[in-house]
């Protein structure tokens, strides 16, 4: 659901083993009342312990300067701008699709079909459990070339009063589910429920490489006004260059999913082209 507000712009490893099975032999040794008489008589003993403990600890850095057993650093996150995305990148008579709300086992597979039908690429904005639970849909939204967006965990259109904490909470831990649920396919944008953004999360989002994503065309699919209101509506608003907003999850999108079979082909005849929005 969306309010009104918001849309619009405003070899070291075998030593250190040897080493390993050396010092737990001589200090498990040394605790045995054979161990200390053996170290009474020779004076030598615990000096061979330290010695063994010292080149353990030795190995230790040298294993970790060799980069034995180390992950593969993660890339950094990409640069973006902290503003608001309300246009098309490829700018001109082209519009911008955003979905919100899903994936939904229903209407986002028959939402996929329709796009593929007309060729058209989207921006899907997933609630972070959603996509946990549907980890196949998130994979074919990838696969079929379409991008994706944070919209955070529990749709909160209040989060412009929660706390900084919370905000980052609702932000990263979709993503985490988003990106573990995609196999680690980018996430481009976050969408603020609602268009409840903040100074905070536009800086939190934007650290971590999502652009934050507004809308201009809001036709109101949300409401569950009719079809023919939801068409109604997006014909009087679209604009070049607009991002337009619908949904796909939240619900019974059959209103939503009718509309999108007749706005697409019009879209076309009217000469706009798709693009996905700027990053």
């Amino acid at each position: 659901m969306h309010s009104k507000r918001g849309g619009r712009p405003a070899t070291v490893a075998t030593a250190a083993a040897v080493g390993t099975v050396a010092v737990g032999l001589l200090t498990a040794f040394v605790g045995t009342d054979a161990g200390a008489s053996a170290a009474s008589r020779h004076p030598g003993w615990e000096q061979s312990v330290r010695a063994a403990r010292a080149g353990q600890d030795a190995a230790a850095p040298a294993q970790k300067r060799s980069g034995a057993g180390r992950a593969k650093p993660k890339a950094p996150p990409r640069k973006v701008s902290r503003t608001i995305s309300h246009h098309a990148a490829a700018g001109g008579r082209a519009v911008s699709l955003t979905l919100d709300d899903g994936p939904h086992p229903e209407w986002t597979p028959r939402t996929l079909d329709l796009l593929r039908q007309y060729h058209v690429k989207a921006t899907f904005c997933l609630i972070g459990p959603n996509a946990e639970r549907h980890p196949g849909l998130v994979k074919r939204i990838v696969a079929e070339g379409h991008r994706l967006c944070d919209h955070s965990v529990d749709h909160d259109t209040g989060m412009d009063h929660k706390s900084a904490d919370y905000q980052k909470r609702q932000i990263l831990d979709a993503k985490r589910m988003i990106d573990k649920a995609s196999g680690g396919a980018p996430v481009h944008y976050y969408r603020a429920p609602g268009g409840a953004f903040t100074p905070t999360s536009r800086r939190v989002a934007a650290e971590h490489g999502m652009r934050p994503l507004g809308w201009i065309v809001d036709p109101g699919d949300w409401q569950l006004p009719g079809t023919d209101a939801i068409v109604r509506h997006a014909k009087e608003q679209v604009e070049d260059g607009a991002v337009l907003l619908f949904h796909d999850g939240g619900g019974d999108r059959s209103e939503t999913y009718q509309a999108l079979r007749r706005l697409l082909p019009w879209l076309k005849s009217q000469g706009y082209g798709f693009s996905f929005p700027k990053s």
